[in-house]
């Protein structure tokens, strides 16, 4: 998302991603900061039933120069992982040197300036390699990585990938999106769908957002929060919330599109909003 690892130069390593599928209750890294039914509906699970794949979830989070994927750079970046109640089980925090300047735009945001990028950030080639590792981890031990409003972080992260010669990450999966999610079961809700008033609405705290852990850390526990309410009307298998995710985020572009072109926002004769998901 468009928070920062902040103080301190370089990653904060707790030993996340030393673990297999097994480890997962280990030590715990630096402080962290603490409807209706519209489209498809599945065989409801049991009641009080949530899915599987909350017992352990990765989080994922950035924060950079700016919003254009192809062109911006990461300053802070956030990998962990909760478990089924929400806790931190282990997480690393990055601060890079993007090598550019940060605007004063993006740095009102997230609070990291170029000057403190530059005196306290790892080189951010080393930043973008390690952070696709750790996330390649969570992947290949199959545990679901949460990431609000995937698309912008993933393809943020494969452009930088791209540029410093580290091979992307083309295709992340399991992901779950809570901002899909949430948009696919209280459709029709009125208001934002920023991830600071989503997760007011489902009263999950977050604390000093626009700093990548503590909004990685929430937009999980936000994931948490949507399974506890409407896990019984989800897909059965991660595999399959996945997959449908991909469509949700299609159809939601979609009509976006249309009401955009409805109010004059967006040029009828214009492409449509992009509705790739997870990655562009």
């Amino acid at each position: 998302m468009p928070g920062g690892a902040g103080a301190g130069a370089g990653p904060r390593d707790s030993g996340l991603f030393a673990f297999g599928p097994a480890r997962l209750g280990g030590h715990v890294g630096a402080p962290l900061y603490r409807g209706r039914m519209t489209l498809w509906q599945a065989e409801p699970l049991p009641l009080f039933q949530t899915p599987e794949w909350t017992r352990v979830v990765g989080v994922f989070d950035l924060e950079t120069t700016g919003v254009d994927v192809v062109n911006d750079r990461i300053v802070t970046a956030h990998v962990g992982v909760l478990d089924a109640d929400g806790q931190v089980v282990d997480a690393r925090d990055w601060l890079a040197d993007p090598g550019i300047e940060i605007p004063a735009g993006a740095a009102a945001i997230h609070g990291v300036t170029t000057a403190h990028a530059r005196a306290e950030g790892d080189p951010a080639l080393r930043v973008v390699a390690e952070v696709v590792e750790a996330l390649g981890a969570l992947f290949a031990a199959g545990i679901p990585v949460v990431a609000y409003n995937a698309p912008f972080d993933f393809s943020m992260l494969k452009y930088e990938a791209l540029r410093h010669g580290v091979e992307p990450i083309h295709s992340p999966a399991p992901v779950i999106d809570p901002l899909v999610v949430d948009k696919t079961y209280d459709r029709y809700r009125r208001g934002k769908r920023t991830l600071s008033v989503v997760a007011e609405h489902y009263a999950v705290p977050l604390e000093s957002a626009h700093e990548a852990c503590a909004d990685a850390v929430a937009a999980g526990r936000l994931a948490l929060a949507l399974a506890e309410k409407f896990g019984p009307w989800m897909p059965p298998t991660l595999d399959e919330l996945h997959t449908r995710q991909i469509a949700w985020a299609r159809a939601q572009a979609a009509s976006l599109s249309e009401y955009f072109v409805k109010i004059g926002r967006l040029d009828a004769t214009a492409a449509p909003l992009d509705g790739a998901w997870p990655i562009r």
